[in-house]
């Protein structure tokens, strides 16, 4: 068509473009960093939740088992049973209310064999 130049010379990528686009990147990135879940493994709460379900049943059927045995040696049909059961379902409740009662940092120290 015509043999001269337009006015105005095409547009490439503009640095500001570039800059943009990599700041862009750059925020991703941290934003990720931010939601990335921090714990690694179980949770402390989960760990304790266990704890206290399994000193719940441990006591309860530990009752159990002791009351059945004491009924059995004794003869006394369902009242060793039952205090077993009081007895049991009484030590997992004081079991869990001390695990409840300790911060997370002392748990840590504390070796495993106590309770």
């Amino acid at each position: 068509m015509s043999d001269e130049k337009p006015a105005r010379e095409p547009i490439h990528e503009d640095a500001r473009i570039d800059a943009l686009e990599a700041r862009l990147r750059a925020a991703r990135e941290r934003e990720e960093q931010r939601n990335r879940p921090k714990v690694k493994g179980v949770d402390a709460n989960y760990r304790s939740g266990n704890r206290a379900l399994a000193n719940l049943l441990g006591g309860i059927i530990g009752g159990l088992v002791i009351g059945f045995a004491i009924d059995a040696l004794a003869g006394s049909a369902p009242w060793g049973l039952l205090g077993g059961l009081f007895l049991g379902t009484a030590s997992a409740f004081r079991s869990i209310i001390l695990a409840a009662n300790t911060r997370p940092a002392d748990e840590a120290k504390r070796p495993d064999n106590e309770v």
